[in-house]
């Protein structure tokens, strides 16, 4: 399939990756003008082992690529690039001395500044996990399709060496770039985007409650093991923090868990900035959801409600009420009906840097998967949020549901005891309930993917 046509049916599936609040904070811009994509061919070269340091392009435009005047997919249907003025794919050797290839294409995965999250610092990891899970989905939506990662770069401050490097004034002022990658033609088994594509239909938050009966642990075995199974990690050149995968099924587990989301449940009910940016993205109805492309409806945060009690929590939740309400004990009630519904789950997972030489649990010297009291580094949040995709897609092929319980993490002192409590091998980011779903929940709208799609 040609690449135009196999990226915005990558972009589609993609659209529904794991976000925050569903904020969907990620962009990708194709690389299609001849300058751009010399740019990130030398920037793959130099993150290569012994390969030079990244040059810049030879000072053509780097705007001129066909499509919208934006930037936004169009123009060419059948993918090719751009021709600089001699008639080749690309005029220039990269900064490995090669040409490249006219059959491999580039994607710059971003975060859009415009849509993250940003009121509690905690968010700055949730959003990067986001993209991370979206550009998973995409590389696999891609690969289904014939087209593999096969390299990547991770974009680190100074990598581009501090100028706009993709696209000049076609990439979008919001958007910050993560990661770089390469993707090539190669064998597609037949049915992998079928498959691919409903398992990403079916996954979704359930907040609802889950049937008692214990997972089997070999599904578990499995499940930790796929979070190792990630297109964009296979691809990766440069080491990261490991990932690891803790299941929680023990009795006193989760009952310490339970324990936990009572105590400081309440938290992001409590704060007045992350409870008024929580409520900036809960939609009146479904319409107003599908016209906004994100957030959130009652219905997906409580199930099904009477419309006398769905008028009552949309008063109850307002900031202006919650500040009141919160005198009277308001966030803490909520705080034990989610600690709860945690208590009666058969298991929990844990997502956490792996540390399990012990060097990664706080208060111990910096080690794999500890960062020294530092937040996380983007490129091993990014590989982190490839492993969350492959985590809950597994989890979706299995039967399994998973609600996230992020207010642990979101608070240093909170996920601090969380990790002791719960003796986890390193730094948490991610920590969820895990089981079979008594009732189906209904997925959350999704923005037009052509939105966050650009050539450059």
């Amino acid at each position: 399939m040609a690449f135009h046509d196999a990226l915005q049916v990558a972009a589609a599936i993609a659209a529904r990756a794991p976000s925050s609040h569903n904020c969907q904070p990620w962009g990708v811009g194709w690389a299609t003008d001849a300058a751009t994509r010399r740019t990130a061919a030398a920037l793959l070269a130099a993150g290569e082992p012994g390969g030079r340091a990244a040059v810049s392009p030879d000072g053509r435009s780097a705007g001129t690529a066909a499509g919208a005047p934006d930037g936004r997919l169009g123009g060419t249907r059948d993918g090719t690039p751009d021709r600089a003025p001699d008639g080749t794919p690309d005029g220039t050797p990269d900064g490995s001395g090669r040409v490249p290839s006219r059959r491999s294409e580039y994607l710059v995965l971003a975060l859009d500044r415009a849509r993250e999250l940003t009121a509690l610092p905690a968010h700055a990891t949730e959003m990067l996990l986001s993209c991370g899970s979206h550009g998973e989905i995409l590389a696999r939506a891609l690969a289904a399709q014939g087209w593999r990662a096969d390299g990547v770069r991770l974009l680190g401050p100074g990598a581009t060496g501090g100028a706009p490097p993709f696209g000049g004034d076609r990439w979008p002022r919001a958007w910050e770039p993560l990661c770089l990658l390469r993707l090539s033609p190669a064998p597609a088994p037949p049915g992998d985007l079928a498959a691919l594509r409903e398992t990403v239909g079916a996954r979704h938050t359930n907040r609802g409650p889950y049937r008692p009966e214990a997972i089997d642990p070999g599904v578990l075995a499995r499940l930790a093991s796929s979070a190792t199974e990630s297109a964009l990690l296979r691809a990766q050149q440069a080491p990261g923090a490991p990932v690891a995968v803790r299941h929680l099924v023990g009795a006193p587990e989760r009952a310490a868990l339970a324990e936990l989301v009572a105590r400081h449940g309440g938290r992001d009910f409590a704060h007045r900035a992350a409870w008024r940016e929580t409520h900036a993205y809960i939609r009146r109805d479904e319409a107003e959801a599908a016209r906004a492309g994100d957030g959130f409806t009652l219905g997906q945060l409580f199930g099904e409600l009477s419309p006398p009690r769905r008028l009552g929590m949309r008063a109850a939740l307002a900031p202006a009420t919650m500040r009141l309400l919160r005198h009277a004990g308001y966030d803490r009630f909520l705080a034990r009906q989610l600690a709860a519904a945690v208590r009666r789950s058969p298991a929990a997972v844990a997502l956490c840097f792996d540390g399990s030489d012990g060097s990664g649990r706080p208060g111990n010297p910096a080690g794999p998967g500890d960062f020294g009291g530092r937040t996380p580094d983007a490129g091993s949040v990014l590989r982190a949020g490839a492993a969350l995709a492959g985590y809950w897609l597994a989890a979706t092929r299995a039967g399994l549901v998973l609600h996230p319980v992020s207010v642990l993490l979101q608070h240093e002192d909170v996920r601090d005891a969380c990790e002791r409590r719960l003796a986890l091998p390193g730094r948490a980011l991610f920590l969820s309930r895990l089981g079979y779903a008594v009732t189906a929940f209904p997925s959350s709208h999704r923005r037009s993917p052509s939105l966050a799609l650009r050539r450059v």
